[in-house]
């Protein structure tokens, strides 16, 4: 299962995929299907300003793909930086998931 929630852990996008799926196969789809959407309260296609995840999504060319979309990143990277960095982040998806 994969979501992708707003900062108070309202979910966006949800998506779901087979279970020997990795995580980060499934990012580019969840941000493609987000930016589609319309805001109806400002008129115009929600954008969002900064990705938060963990060390699934560390790979270069996802790094690229989402700035290249003018997407702020902030993924953990392996072994430079630990999980307890994005705790305060990552909470919010594991509040949500559950």
């Amino acid at each position: 299962m994969h979501v992708l929630s707003d900062r108070s852990g309202l979910p966006l996008v949800v998506g779901i995929s087979n279970g020997n799926t990795h995580d980060s196969q499934g990012l580019k789809p969840m941000i493609a299907g987000l930016q589609s959407k319309h805001d109806p309260d400002r008129g115009r296609h929600y954008k969002p300003r900064k990705l938060h995840a963990d060390k699934a999504y560390d790979q270069p060319d996802l790094r690229k793909w989402v700035r290249g979309k003018r997407i702020g990143v902030r993924i953990a990277r392996k072994g430079i930086e630990s999980s307890e960095r994005l705790g305060r982040h990552r909470w919010v998806i594991e509040r949500t998931m559950s």
